[in-house]
Parts: structure tokens; sequence; C-alpha cells
């Protein structure tokens, strides 16, 4: 296995997932010690262009990635091809997994930024259930309304900050761009019916999207010192809950 630091480079991309790296980077180091293997099958459900899937290949786990869009799925493989790494690419949807990949092939499965836009979550994290191998993984990311409440209001958007918090979907209106969001509760409830026990929810970019860029930009070490703050706060019980990303693993 290759001693890879994902995700420490200095920027605001790095800020806004160093919180799940810390997360995955952990749950790779269990499954390798409980399976033996150095070599892990990762499947990366809408894994897009690879923000995830290359940084894992180049660790050398073997991950698929299946994404709807084609174009997404071209960058894909330029980031790989870019990366030296090699990166199955598959077009579907969630509802497909089931039919494209085998069951119980997977020991983790990303599920990044999908159950807002599925039409089904609960069959969505189902379909992805059947994909894992006993004792596999699911690391579940998805959009909070507090934060979008939060934003809104910030902008200065006071009723539609209102709307989120009254919306049993946590929209802000009918232009908002996220079909839904998800709260703490809502996610472990959602895991733990398609079978998985849930684990702890961490708070993603608690801080990291209220400050503005050119504050990273233009004072030294301010990311690292960014990453930190959010490091700290990621699992404390009220500002987790006001993260604009809420991240659980799910357990098999």
């Amino acid at each position: 296995m290759h001693a890879v630091g994902i995700s420490r480079q200095a920027g605001t991309p790095a800020v806004r997932t160093a919180v799940v790296w810390d997360v995955l980077r952990a749950v790779l180091a269990d499954r390798v010690s409980a399976t033996g293997r150095d070599r892990l099958d990762i499947v990366d459900a809408g894994g897009g262009t690879g923000g995830f899937a290359v940084p894992l290949a180049g660790l050398g786990h073997a991950v698929t990635v299946v994404d709807p869009s084609p174009d997404s799925l071209a960058a894909l493989e330029r980031r790989a091809a870019e990366a030296g790494v090699g990166v199955r690419a598959l077009q579907g949807d969630a509802a497909d997994l089931g039919e494209l990949l085998p069951a119980d092939g997977a020991d983790l499965v990303l599920c990044h930024s999908v159950l807002e836009y599925v039409e089904d979550p609960a069959g969505a994290l189902a379909a992805m259930a059947g994909l894992l191998r006993q004792g596999g993984v699911i690391s579940v990311l998805a959009a909070n309304p507090l934060a979008a409440a939060l934003h809104r209001s910030v902008a200065g958007r006071f009723d539609e900050a209102r709307q989120v918090l009254e919306d049993p979907e946590g929209r802000w209106g009918d232009r908002d761009p996220t079909p839904r969001r998800f709260t703490r509760e809502t996610l472990s409830r959602l895991l733990a019916g398609a079978g998985f026990e849930p684990g702890e929810v961490h708070g993603v970019r608690i801080f990291a999207d209220l400050v503005p860029s050119r504050l990273l930009d233009g004072e030294p070490g301010a990311a690292r010192a960014l990453v930190a703050l959010e490091q700290a706060a990621a699992s404390h019980p009220v500002l987790r809950d006001i993260a604009t990303q809420l991240h659980v693993l799910g357990h098999r």
C-alpha cells in the first residue's frame, strides 16, 4: 500500500474534504486489517469526475465509479490518466447498481452527494447495501438543511431561511437546486432502514463555506489552520449540526 497523504495539500478543496478523508483513512486501515488484503474493492456511486476515486486508486485500491453523466466519466478518465492510475468507469444510476455490479463484491461504497438527487433515497441505499460484503462500510455525505437556513439568512434571504426549516425536504423554494436535504436523525434512520448500523455523524464544511476565499489565499497557513478547526469541530454536538454537509458511515 502506498503511503500517500490524501488531501493534505493547502487550498479550499482540501479544507472542504479534510474531515471526510480523515474518516476514510481510518475505514481503509480497519478493512485492510480485517480482510488481510491491501487492495480493497471500492465502489463510488455517483463519483463524477473522480475527486475521491482517483486518490483511492492511487493508494492501490480497485475503484469503480458509477455515474449517469458521460461527461463526468470522461473527465474522470482524464484525471485518472494524468494521475497514472486505473479507475473503472460505468455509466448508470443508483437504481442500476444491482445490474451493473455483482452482489457482495465491495468492501467500501461511497455515496457522496447522491441521496439529495435520486428519486428513492431508501431504495438507493438498499441497492448499495447489496454490493457490500459482510463487514463492509458505506460512506454517506449529504446536504444539511440547518446549514442551508444559516447560509440563506447570512445572505439576507430571511423568508427563504424560514422556508428551509419548515419544508419537509429542507428546501428554500422552487428555485432551490437541491431536491432534498437530510438531518442527522434522518440519515441515521435511512441507514438503519437499509440494514446498516449507523456510526457517528461528522459535520463537514462547518466554517469553510462561511470564510471568504481571499482569507485563505492571502494568509500564509490559513488553510492549514482552517483544516485543524474543521477537524476539531466535526464531532462537536452543536457545531456538527450546522455543517453544510453531514458525513456518516453505515456498517453492514
